[in-house]
């Protein structure tokens, strides 16, 4: 599975069968200029958005004719099993913000979880939806998701093997959410890379939890 980071909560995932998945496109200078990630104008297969924000939900704005599926929960594309998992987007059972779904993608050899605008920690009974993960990608910028400490809770309750932080602040968005140094405090081996890209394959999964911070594209 290759995965190239566009920004934000947006990834470009390839599978193993070459199946092209964008995950959460944003809508650039969306939210009166507020994020600035480049548009996206890559094509893919599928699209899939964990909730209708316009920072992860622009499904429209991908060109082509692609598969959409916004709070997916239970698809089949080629050998790709898409399977959502229904959470709320706040910590007041979705009252402020409303639902988010965790997406998760298999493969056969990988399997990411996309926890999109993940709102507070996740009980047994979503643990247990999820099931084994090999790639967790959480946001960590608190506001209006989960912040460092909250999302270092719930790496500790998935025991990933990957883990990929997403929804901080950066140069190219002014929300006022957190950069991702201090959720870095909290984690051990932490890598970066210095490229939007990362390939994982079941043979190169690293035995010791890892944290990969990837530069956006966007």
């Amino acid at each position: 599975m290759r995965l190239t980071y566009y920004g934000h909560a947006s990834f470009l995932v390839e599978t193993g069968d070459g199946t092209r998945v964008i995950l959460d496109p944003y809508c650039s200078e969306c939210y009166d200029g507020a994020l600035r990630y480049t548009p996206i104008k890559e094509t893919a297969d599928v699209v899939i958005a964990t909730h209708e924000h316009d920072d992860h939900g622009a499904v429209d704005s991908i060109p082509g004719q692609p598969l959409v599926f916004v709070h997916p929960v239970s698809e089949t594309v080629g050998r790709l099993q898409i399977t959502g998992v229904d959470v709320a987007h706040d910590d007041a059972g979705g009252s402020k913000r409303g639902r988010n779904t965790i997406v998760v993608l298999d493969d056969g050899s990988i399997k990411l979880v996309h926890l999109g605008d993940l709102g507070h920690l996740l009980d047994k009974t979503t643990i247990e939806a999820i099931g084994r993960v090999d790639v967790l990608i959480v946001p960590v910028g608190g506001y209006f998701t989960i912040d460092e400490k909250q999302a270092a809770a719930v790496v500790d309750s998935l025991h990933p093997k990957i883990v990929i932080p997403i929804h901080y602040k950066t140069d190219k968005v002014d929300f006022p959410i957190a950069p991702v140094d201090g959720f870095l405090k909290t984690q051990g081996e932490v890598q970066k890379p210095g490229t939007p890209t990362f390939e994982v394959t079941g043979d190169t999964l690293p035995e010791k939890r890892t944290t990969v911070v990837l530069p956006h594209s966007h």
